[in-house]
């Protein structure tokens, strides 16, 4: 590698919501910093699988199709 023109990779500790931590090498703050997390797979509803909203797409096509299902933009020959 060529010198001076690479990031410092260096060993951190990371804090998980929950308190826990680990350590990891990253090119974030210096050696031995804490990097405390604020949203991690423990937090966040795309890994805990909180709040979903599944839609009835048959069910928005079938109203959609009672509401507008007679008009049509000409005459069919």
């Amino acid at each position: 590698m060529r010198k001076g023109i690479h990031p410092d990779y260096h060993t951190i500790k990371v804090q998980m919501t929950d308190g826990t931590t680990y350590e990891t090498r990253s090119t974030w703050g210096k050696e031995g910093d804490t990097l405390a997390l604020e949203i991690d797979p423990l937090a966040h509803p795309a890994w805990t699988g909180g709040n979903q909203r599944l839609l009835d797409a048959g069910g928005q096509v079938a109203r959609f199709n009672k509401r507008f299902g007679g008009l049509s933009l000409g005459a069919k020959k």
